[in-house]
């Protein structure tokens, strides 16, 4: 790695990108809580019905906690992942001149159009998911990385 480097650049090190870890975990633990709520209580019913299921019913205890653990663990590395994505941006010439607004948006924007639509896409398209569940699940997933995109940028 260093070997390709030009002549007058130095390496930069992870320690140098200015991430702060503090943020990472606020931010997990804030879209973990947006997810409760999407789920829980705005969209519990119509979601429960696209996905053919009981909205009242109560899976098991063992079911529960493997499926909060695994959330947890899913919103850590979007958070972790996103962070050390947004410090990389932050050498592009340039970028130094956006708003906080236009960094949070393009950052969020950008994510979710690229990585988050696709796979919901896919969902319609490879397995018979309605439009309306995509619509749902998707507009979840812009909302957690716009969260994570104002947490990472502020603090």
């Amino acid at each position: 790695m260093l070997a390709s480097l030009p002549v007058n650049q130095t390496p930069i090190y992870m320690e140098e990108l200015g991430i702060s870890f503090t943020a990472i975990i606020v931010a997990t633990i804030a879209t973990f809580f947006v997810g409760f709520l999407w789920y829980s209580f705005l969209f519990k019913n119509a979601w429960a019905a696209e996905m053919g299921m009981d909205a009242n019913a109560k899976p098991p205890a063992n079911a529960m906690v493997k499926g909060l653990i695994m959330g947890v663990i899913g919103n850590f590395l979007m958070a972790y992942v996103f962070a050390h994505n947004n410090a990389a941006w932050s050498f592009v010439p340039g970028m130094d001149q956006m708003s906080p607004m236009g960094t949070i948006m393009s950052a969020a924007g950008f994510t979710w159009l690229g990585f988050f639509v696709p796979t919901d896409l896919n969902t319609v398209a490879w397995e018979g998911k309605s439009w309306k569940l995509f619509f749902i699940n998707t507009s979840y997933h812009f909302t957690i990385v716009l969260v994570a995109a104002v947490i990472l940028y502020f603090m």
